[in-house]
């Protein structure tokens, strides 16, 4: 079994003395763990780091083992954000929120499309954290997880959608919820359209709602917490008053 294929690294860890075992984001192998020989070398090191883009060869011996790849740099390097400690942040939360998200082997094309989306979007402090949030959203929809931000779970309505129900992932008006509102979760308007801007507060909403459903959906189910990363990437947009 081989392949050839786009990826971004999403961790790496030292094995053996000079190789290093690598959790990929394929293009259309889904995500992959390997062993890359020469991994701790100082030459590849820099190109492990989590989204860092990639070009890979793998190869084993049947489609379950582990294999072995060899990983060539494809595209900008992470040290185009290397002036902002908050987009790292990101970049970090988000590798690590897929690699503890994804199962092995399953092709997620969708995913590895968002991150490429990202990663062009961290350049720009004021930009990303949305992205980012649409991106998990889109992760809870490649997982089988989507939100249903159509119209009123209660009403039918389409209009002045203002709350999701932590339950259902169904939206919810502002009417129809007013009576409910320390229960339910904040919709930020920008998620409903591409046209609505992001104002003071959206961020924080947002991340509230989807890190709600990664944590209920995904990650508790497997007896995971949701990634320290994420948690740190929150508390530094806080500092840098992005929230």
């Amino acid at each position: 079994m081989e392949f050839e294929d786009d990826a971004f690294v999403l961790a790496a860890r030292s094995h053996g003395d000079t190789g290093a075992v690598v959790d990929l984001l394929t293009a259309q192998h889904g995500r992959r763990m390997t062993y890359v020989p020469g991994g701790a070398s100082r030459k590849m090191k820099p190109h492990l780091q989590p989204g860092s883009r990639v070009r890979v060869a793998w190869r084993a011996r049947d489609d379950s083992q582990l294999g072995s790849a060899r990983l060539e740099p494809s595209g900008d390097d992470v040290s185009q954000l290397f002036d902002s400690a908050v987009a790292l942040a990101g970049l970090s939360a988000a590798a690590a929120v897929v690699q503890g998200a994804l199962p092995e082997r399953e092709a997620e094309p969708g995913v590895f499309a968002a991150m490429e989306a990202l990663m062009l979007a961290l350049t720009d402090d004021a930009v990303w954290p949305a992205v980012f949030i649409r991106f998990e959203l889109g992760l809870l929809g490649s997982l089988g997880f989507g939100l249903d931000l159509e119209s009123c779970a209660v009403s039918g309505s389409q209009d002045d959608l203002a709350w999701v129900s932590p339950r259902t992932g169904r939206a919810v008006s502002r009417t129809a919820g007013a009576p409910y509102a320390d229960k339910l979760l904040a919709l930020p308007p920008f998620l409903l359209g591409s046209q609505a801007a992001v104002v003071e507060g959206d961020v924080g909403h947002g991340l509230a709602l989807t890190g709600h459903f990664l944590e209920a959906w995904v990650f508790h189910p497997r007896d995971k917490p949701l990634p320290p990363a994420r948690d740190w990437m929150i508390e530094r947009l806080k500092r840098s008053g992005l929230l």
